[in-house]
C-alpha cells in the first residue's frame, strides 16, 4: 500500500532506513506525477545497459582492489534491481520482495548440504557438480528440452561461449584434452588465414569467430576466465603503453612525433621494467 506523501518523504530522508527507503525512493522516482522525467520515461530495454555497465564497475573495482570504490558500486548495481522490480510492480509481474523470496529458495534448494540432510563433506569441485546437476533438473522441470536452452543471449560473447561449450560437455560433446583444443586452433588459425586471402568480408568475419570460439574453448580446459584474461591483458596494454608516452614525453615528444621503431623499443623497455619489479 502506498504511503502517503508526508511518510513518503520522511522515509526517502532517514539516513537509516535501509532496504525500505531505497525502495520508496524508486517508488517516487518513478511517481507519474511528482516523479522525475527521466525515469519515469524509462523501460526495462532502456535500463538493461546499464545494469550491464554496473555489474562490470563491480568487478572493475574488485580487479583494482578498490574496495572503498566497490563499496559504491554495489551499491549502484542493487539500484538497478529496485528499478526493474519497481517497473516490474507498476506492470503487475512481480516485486521486489518476489525477487528477494526467489533468490531466498533458489538459494536453499541448491545447496542441500547447508540446509538439508545431505553431507557437508564434500569437495568444493563435487558441490560445484550437485549445483550443475540441480539447475539441470530445475530446467527439466521448466520443460527445456534442448540441452543449450537458457544461455542468455546477451552475455559478453566470450562468457556466453563458455557456457553453451560446458552445457555441451555435460553431454558428452567435448574435447578429452588441452591437445585436441591447440591442433583446433592451428586447424582454426590456418582457416582464417586461408578466409583472408581468397575469400569475401563475410568468410573471414566468420573464420575469425571460428577461432575466437576455439580460443574460449582452450581457456576453459584451463579452468581460465577469458573476460578476465583479456581484461588483465587489457590493463597490461595501457599500461605499458603508458610508459611509452612517458618515456617520450620525457623527451619533449608525443606518439605522433614518434615511429613505430622508436615506440616498439621504448616498450620493450617497459616490458623489461615491469619484469625486473616482479
Amino acid at each position: 500500500m502506498p504511503l502517503d506523501p508526508e511518510t513518503s518523504l520522511r522515509l526517502c530522508l532517514d539516513p537509516e532506513g535501509g532496504v525500505p527507503r531505497l525502495l520508496e525512493i524508486m517508488a517516487r522516482l518513478r511517481d507519474p506525477e511528482n516523479g522525475c522525467a527521466w525515469d519515469i520515461d524509462q523501460d526495462f530495454a532502456s535500463i538493461a545497459p546499464y545494469t550491464i555497465e554496473e555489474a562490470y564497475e563491480v568487478a572493475d573495482a574488485i580487479e583494482r582492489g578498490a574496495m572503498m570504490e566497490l563499496e559504491d558500486e554495489l551499491g549502484d548495481l542493487l539500484f538497478q534491481t529496485v528499478y526493474h522490480a519497481q517497473m516490474a510492480a507498476e506492470k503487475g509481474l512481480f516485486s521486489f520482495e518476489s525477487v528477494v523470496k526467489g533468490i531466498c529458495d533458489k538459494m536453499v534448494s541448491r545447496h542441500p548440504h547447508v540446509f538439508g540432510n545431505e553431507s557437508r563433506n564434500k569437495t568444493a569441485v563435487q558441490q560445484s557438480r550437485d549445483w550443475e546437476a540441480i539447475k539441470a533438473a530445475e530446467r527439466a522441470g521448466r520443460a527445456r528440452a534442448a540441452v543449450l536452452d537458457g544461455v542468455a543471449n546477451n552475455l559478453p560473447a566470450l562468457t556466453r561461449a563458455i557456457k553453451l561449450q560446458n552445457r555441451a560437455a555435460r553431454v558428452g560433446f567435448d574435447w578429452p584434452s588441452t591437445t585436441e583444443v591447440l591442433d583446433k586452433i592451428v586447424e582454426e588459425a590456418g582457416e582464417f588465414a586461408e578466409a583472408r586471402g581468397t575469400l569475401g568480408e563475410a568468410a573471414v568475419f566468420e573464420e575469425f569467430g571460428d577461432l575466437l570460439f576455439v580460443v574460449a574453448n582452450l581457456a576453459r580446459h584451463l579452468n581460465i576466465d577469458p573476460e578476465a584474461a583479456l581484461r588483465a591483458a587489457n590493463a597490461k596494454f595501457t599500461r605499458r603503453f603508458g610508459a611509452v608516452e612517458a618515456a617520450l614525453a620525457a623527451s619533449g615528444k608525443t606518439p605522433q612525433d614518434s615511429d613505430l621503431a622508436e615506440m616498439d623499443a621504448l616498450w620493450d623497455a617497459a616490458k623489461l621494467a615491469e619484469k625486473a619489479q616482479r
